[in-house]
C-alpha cells in the first residue's frame, strides 16, 4: 500500500466546536497518522498520512464535520512525508 501525505485546511465556523477532537477520532477510526491543529487565522489544519482510499474518506469526513461546526472549505496540499507522524495522531498546540 503506498502511502501518501496531505495538508487538509478546512475553514468556517471549526475552532470552539470540537473540529480537531472529531478529526483525532476520524483518524483512528481509519487508520490515519499525522496531526490537527488550528491556526491563528480561524482554519484548521490537518496533516494526514495513509492510502488514497484513507485520504478520500479522511476529506468527505473533513468536509461533514463535527455536529456544531460549519465547515464551508476544505483544501488539500501533497505533503512532505514527516517520519515523526507516521505511527500515530496527535492533537498539537495551535500554530
Amino acid at each position: 500500500m503506498e502511502r501518501l501525505a496531505k495538508r487538509f485546511f478546512a475553514s468556517g465556523r471549526v475552532q470552539g466546536v470540537g473540529f480537531r477532537f472529531f478529526v483525532e477520532r476520524t483518524a483512528a477510526t481509519l487508520g490515519v497518522s499525522g496531526y490537527v491543529r488550528n491556526l491563528l487565522d480561524g482554519r484548521v489544519e490537518v496533516y494526514a498520512i495513509g492510502s488514497q482510499e484513507q485520504m478520500d474518506a479522511l476529506r468527505i469526513a473533513l468536509h461533514r464535520g463535527p455536529r456544531m461546526a460549519s465547515v464551508e472549505n476544505v483544501d488539500e496540499l501533497d505533503a512532505d512525508f514527516l517520519r515523526e507522524y507516521a505511527n500515530n495522531f496527535s492533537i498539537e498546540g495551535d500554530e
